[in-house]
């Protein structure tokens, strides 16, 4: 990738990767493949569980389903079970038939493929955070939550997958300046933060308002953007383990979200008490409930 010339400012990054066929996960591809060898006993049900654990197929999907039927809803599509039912299964198979992989786009590059994955490993990590939390909530669309988790961090996903040089450039920044935050490292690598970027791709991909007021920190006075953000930034944090020194404001943060005890948090997140130091002892204050039993669905 770093034989070839790179867009040099906001702009030419959003017209660049705009007009980029993104891989997905040949993982991805293998169901897709023995999905569409069952297509009769397929469902929609089926196809959105597949997408769901791939931010790039997701976003593919999400852009199409926009540029397709914008103009003729009176309103948006803003998660994936929709878009998949608007499309029909065989019409979804034709139009997504012999994807590129991400294992092919960077064969030969195994230190690009490794990144890109642990950012997607951290998105999905992310995404079921989301998701558990905003079922917990009792929120009325909790596919939209997750989908903005699953999403929140597609414009570094999309650095690795055309730009690796760059990505790689930007961690090492990062990693030999602990002081010096991603936003920074960012902006000194690519001239601006690629929460920018990310926010520019969504209005060029024309996706749903609502799913771009998830993914923005600005907006964090709502419970579901709450809901997304803490969710990327426990995933981030945990990442390498329980011990970063972020993770206990994490945890305090999710407790008043959810109402819930420290306890119970480390339960549900299956962890416990003795990864986190004082783990117990940081209760939210007069919160003592617990989450629902009530299986995913």
């Amino acid at each position: 990738m770093c034989d070839k010339p790179m867009p040099r400012d906001l702009a030419g990054w959003v017209t660049f990767l705009s007009s980029a066929e993104m891989p997905i996960l040949r993982q991805t591809a293998r169901r897709l493949d023995h999905a569409r060898q069952q297509i009769d006993r397929v469902n929609g049900r089926d196809i959105t569980d597949i997408v769901l654990q791939d931010p790039l197929l997701a976003i593919r999907v999400l852009a199409y389903i926009q540029e397709a039927s914008h103009r003729r809803l009176q309103s948006d599509i803003t998660n994936i079970a929709s878009a998949v039912m608007m499309l029909g299964i065989d019409p979804f198979f034709r139009k997504f038939d012999q994807p590129r992989t991400l294992e092919t786009m960077l064969s030969g590059q195994p230190q690009a493929l490794l990144g890109v994955v642990q950012v997607i490993l951290r998105t999905q990590r992310a995404s079921h955070y989301a998701h558990e939390w905003a079922f917990a909530r009792h929120d009325m669309n909790v596919e939209e939550v997750a989908l903005a988790a699953l999403l929140n961090d597609i414009a570094e996903i999309l650095l690795w997958c055309f730009a690796p040089h760059l990505a790689i450039e930007i961690r090492s920044r990062l990693q030999a300046d602990r002081t010096l935050r991603s936003a920074g490292a960012q902006q000194e690598v690519l001239g601006f933060p690629l929460a920018d970027l990310q926010l520019a791709l969504c209005h060029a991909w024309h996706l749903p308002e609502l799913l771009t007021t998830l993914m923005d920190d600005g907006k964090a006075h709502l419970q579901r953007v709450q809901n997304v953000k803490l969710a990327v930034n426990l995933a981030r944090h945990s990442t390498g383990g329980w011990t970063d020194p972020a993770i206990p404001d994490d945890l305090t943060a999710v407790q008043n979200l959810l109402h819930i005890s420290r306890e119970t948090l480390l339960h549900r997140l299956q962890l416990p008490p003795e990864v986190l130091p004082g783990g117990l002892s940081e209760d939210a204050a007069g919160s003592q409930g617990g989450w629902l039993e009530q299986p995913r669905h």
